[in-house]
């Protein structure tokens, strides 16, 4: 049971770890320090859920169905996408103010601006087909390969490395806050998100036409 746990532990963390559109997301909120709680949560339970559900089964027949892994590929494509532009928009544009501007922003929005940091995490979540390659296949597929007990520990020790990674960069985040007060700094960070959400697009769309 213990051995089963720390593999889910390790293998979750092995999967997550790298820089991806819903990494870049929760870092670049932690930054901003805007509803880093919320979007932490959001992507975890997603995640909790995800794997959940892939350990019960259903990363095999997702696999095996070619029309809905390039069904999501492209759907997921198309909203990265249009997040990039969004990004490359506010470090491109000439009336860009940086830091300050943000947080005026969302202290004047504070409701509508959580709900739409949720929705936007959700989104990241479940629109992007490598959450669902992640978790529900990668994951899903070497727990169920555990007998019912060992493959409960499996899926707490998946569960607990989504735990503490997405607070963990949500939250180390905002020790950073500080060097992002100039717009130089904030225009370099929208650049940088741009420029993952465009390379995921494109690593989906390659896997679609391939």
């Amino acid at each position: 049971m213990t051995a089963a746990f720390f593999t889910g532990l390790f293998a979750g963390l092995g999967l997550i770890v790298a820089i991806g559109a819903q990494n870049a997301f929760v870092i670049r909120q932690g930054l901003m320090r805007r509803h880093v709680f919320a979007v932490a949560t959001v992507c975890f339970l997603c995640d909790a859920v995800l794997i959940a559900v892939g350990v019960a089964g259903l990363g095999a027949l997702i696999a095996a169905n070619r029309w809905l892994t390039a069904a999501a590929a492209w759907g997921g494509a198309a909203f990265l996408v249009a997040f990039g532009l969004r990004a490359a928009w506010n470090a491109l544009r000439s009336d860009h103010q940086g830091f300050a501007a943000a947080e005026a922003e969302a202290e004047g929005r504070a409701g509508q601006g959580r709900r739409a940091a949720v929705a936007a995490a959700l989104a990241f979540s479940l629109l992007n087909p490598h959450v669902y390659l992640d978790t529900v296949v990668l994951l899903g597929g070497i727990g169920a390969q555990y007998p019912a007990g060992p493959r409960l520990a499996f899926l707490a020790g998946g569960v607990t490395g989504s735990l503490l990674w997405f607070y963990a960069i949500g939250y180390g985040a905002m020790i950073f806050t500080p060097l992002f007060r100039k717009p130089i700094a904030t225009r370099a960070l929208d650049g940088f998100v741009a420029a993952v959400m465009f390379a995921v697009a494109g690593l989906l769309l390659s896997g679609a036409l391939g």
